[in-house]
């Protein structure tokens, strides 16, 4: 996997985690791709593809914390790396409030 560039995860950071100073995101890159897979456009998303390799885009979606995907882009990501056959989207990891 190549580095990220941190100039372009800043920009992501304030782009996708907007409640959030942009030092404070950047200590968590993986949120901050995660957001681009989640919610980014289509730009964002064909830089990431040129920046990261498939492998890192799976442990990023395996890693992912409950409610960091919504329903449509846990299944477009699990289909589109070859994680999941379309009908075999693991269930989307849901939070629970005691």
């Amino acid at each position: 996997m190549k580095p990220l560039e941190q100039e372009t995860l800043r920009l992501w950071a304030t782009k996708y985690i907007w409640w959030k100073a942009p030092d404070d995101a950047l200590a968590y890159p993986d949120r901050i791709v995660a957001q681009v897979m989640n919610i980014g456009d289509y730009d964002d998303v064909r830089v990431l593809f040129s920046l990261v390799d498939e492998e890192y885009l799976i442990a990023v979606l395996r890693e992912a914390e409950a409610g960091e995907f919504n329903e449509r882009s846990w299944a477009y990501w699990h289909y589109r790396l070859g994680v999941s056959e379309p009908d075999k989207v693991p269930f989307l990891r849901q939070r629970r409030v005691a």
